[in-house]
């Protein structure tokens, strides 16, 4: 009786070995439900077919200026191209290494930026000097895993919509005319720019960045007000999570 039991067992397949019989289809959807970091982004490290489905274009666009051939799908120069071609919900990818540009980039759409490195200080935006600020939302966004450096100006102008910034870093230069430059700036509920997010309506949510520089962490000027604050001294730096929202 022993014997029949063990024989009629179902015998143990690994999960691996059942996920990799789906289709290449099948397997990118399932991808595209995964968070892109850092879920997405440990699971191109599994294997070659693995990292060619979890990178394509079709789940993210990717800027990295050491590429020179741009014939390839889904891949772009600098920031502003991406932001052009991406189409709402896209996930854009900014290579680590080195700086790229980003000056009064307008962002109307849904998207999310992601630093490709393993630490935010790997990916920097650079705004030039005598530009208003380095990104501007107009709708919901989300940044995560970079840094934003400005001399003058503001890293990010909200204008309108929900925007989360997550482990990132945003640096105003210290120079005579601190008082002039802000590292995230609301606009929201003024009135200038109506919003488009009618679901969860306009607010600023940050958590776990570095903020260095500037006259204050945020300035407001519509009907969003500095709410839910917490700071934790990590030697160095602070590091900050507060929410920006109605009053």
């Amino acid at each position: 009786m022993e014997v029949e039991q063990e024989k009629r067992k179902p015998r143990k397949i690994s999960s691996s070995a059942l996920i990799n019989k789906f289709d290449d289809g099948c397997l990118m959807h399932i991808f595209s439900f995964l968070s892109p970091i850092p879920d997405r982004y440990n699971t191109a490290l599994v294997c070659h077919r693995w990292c060619y489905l979890a990178c394509h274009p079709r789940l993210w666009l990717r800027v990295d200026r050491s590429v020179k051939d741009f014939s390839e799908p889904g891949v772009f120069p600098n920031i502003e191209e991406a932001v052009s071609v991406a189409r709402p919900g896209d996930t854009i990818l900014i290579t680590a290494g080195g700086s790229h540009l980003a000056s009064n980039i307008q962002i109307e759409k849904p998207l999310c930026l992601i630093g490709g490195g393993e630490l935010p200080d790997e990916t920097t935006l650079v705004c030039l000097r005598g530009s208003d600020s380095a990104l501007e939302f107009l709708s919901t966004c989300k940044l995560a895993n970079l840094t934003v450096k400005v001399e003058l100006g503001c890293c990010l102008l909200h204008r309108s919509g929900r925007l989360i910034i997550d482990e990132c870093i945003l640096q105003c230069e210290s120079n005579p005319l601190d008082y002039l430059s802000c590292p995230i700036v609301s606009t929201a509920g003024s009135g200038t720019f109506p919003s488009n997010s009618k679901s969860s309506g306009d607010c600023v949510s940050v958590s776990h960045t570095r903020i260095e520089g500037g006259a204050k962490a945020v300035l407001t000027s519509g009907d969003l007000a500095l709410q839910r604050v917490r700071v934790i001294y990590a030697r160095t730096c602070l590091y900050f999570w507060f929410d920006v929202d109605c009053k």
